[in-house]
């Protein structure tokens, strides 16, 4: 990974025992700026403004919201409150319900004098957990990178496309689509990766360029429109993304433009791959299309857009005439008969309710 951004790190507690101190992604790439929270309101308040952002981060940011209220008032009612406002600031990604979930069954049992102690140890816990997680599944998708690029006609580097950030700044470390990439890139095996802009908030331009580039991973970013043409043309090797939701039935939910990705890679015989961490399964429904609650964001970020100056500072632009009405839904789900494969913690298995309870079979024995 990228010296700089481990160094900086998405999110850590800082010197003084009990507040948290994030890296603002909105400032990214063109400026770096830790900014430090002290309440489980400026912990929501970062998660829906996405100054945090990707389901494994945002799930470790609400636990340390849960800390935060705690550290201030560890009653009941407090502690109700501040769950209750963080579960609502995101609601596809299901990492945010399971964190709380998780934080919530640890301390309600306690005496309010030891809740807080214990809840900033879980959430310490979460993010070592998520760190660990992540290279495991970047193993995984090593193996994959390496057979797909031994089968290759043509001694070219593999030829990666990715949408969205599933990196390291949405998780705690190394990411999820791009921890194999780290991992070949360190191993030697040649890559290139296709980063797609993500439109609206840009996130794969911004940021997946930011810390890919950081490592020294050759990449090229393409507009998202052009992702279909590459793979027509024989350009991609392999697609694989991150996912905020995944359904027991392997639907996977992503930031809006995968579906249409992950429908070009199955014209086209590319394969298509999805990585997660088990924390992101909902193993409550099994239908993402109709199931997964989709996101509305506002409208000004599809008709402004934020950008650097030639003079170094930052503004906003209007791409649209005044009034224009605009939809903006933040994710799409794809149907799992166009997802090749499964990437998690546990290894590989094919998008189906089968292979997800062959590596998950807890789930499986507890019905």
């Amino acid at each position: 990974m990228s010296s700089l951004l481990d160094a900086l790190g998405t999110l850590r507690v800082a010197t003084d025992g009990w507040s948290v101190e994030i890296l603002d992604q909105t400032r990214l790439p063109h400026e770096i700026e830790i900014v430090t929270l002290t309440t489980w309101r400026a912990a929501a308040e970062a998660i829906v403004t996405m100054q945090v952002r990707g389901a494994p981060l945002i799930g470790v940011t609400a636990a340390y919201g849960l800390a935060l209220a705690l550290h201030a008032d560890p009653s009941d009612e407090h502690l109700e409150e501040a769950a209750a406002s963080l579960l609502h600031t995101r609601p596809t990604a299901v990492n945010l319900r399971w964190a709380i979930e998780t934080v919530l069954a640890r301390v309600r049992p306690l005496s309010p004098s030891q809740r807080t102690e214990a809840a900033y140890a879980l959430a310490a816990q979460l993010a070592k957990s998520d760190r660990e997680t992540n290279h495991a599944i970047g193993l995984a998708g090593l193996e994959v990178f390496r057979t797909l690029a031994a089968n290759k006609s043509v001694d070219k580097p593999l030829r990666v496309m990715t949408h969205c950030n599933a990196g390291s700044l949405a998780t705690l470390g190394w990411g999820t689509a791009t921890a194999p990439m780290y991992l070949a890139h360190q191993a030697g095996l040649p890559i290139h990766v296709w980063v797609s802009e993500t439109r609206p908030r840009n996130q794969g331009a911004a940021l997946t360029a930011w810390e890919l580039g950081q490592a020294g991973v050759p990449l090229t970013v393409i507009a998202d429109n052009a992702a279909g043409h590459l793979m027509q043309h024989g350009l991609v090797d392999v697609v694989i993304v991150g996912a905020d939701r995944v359904t027991s039935a392997g639907d996977a939910a992503n930031k809006i433009g995968t579906y249409l990705k992950a429908l070009a890679a199955h014209a086209n015989q590319v394969p298509f791959y999805v990585a997660f961490p088990g924390s992101t399964i909902d193993w409550t429904i099994s239908d993402g299309v109709r199931q997964i609650p989709i996101e509305q964001r506002s409208s000004r970020e599809v008709t402004h857009q934020v950008g650097r100056l030639a003079s170094g500072g930052r503004a906003e632009v209007a791409l649209t005439p005044e009034g224009t009405a605009a939809r903006n839904d933040g994710f799409d789900v794809t149907p799992a008969r166009y997802i090749t494969g499964l990437i998690t913690e546990r290894g590989i298995c094919p998008a189906t309710a089968e292979g997800l309870r062959g590596l998950y079979p807890e789930v499986a024995s507890n019905g």
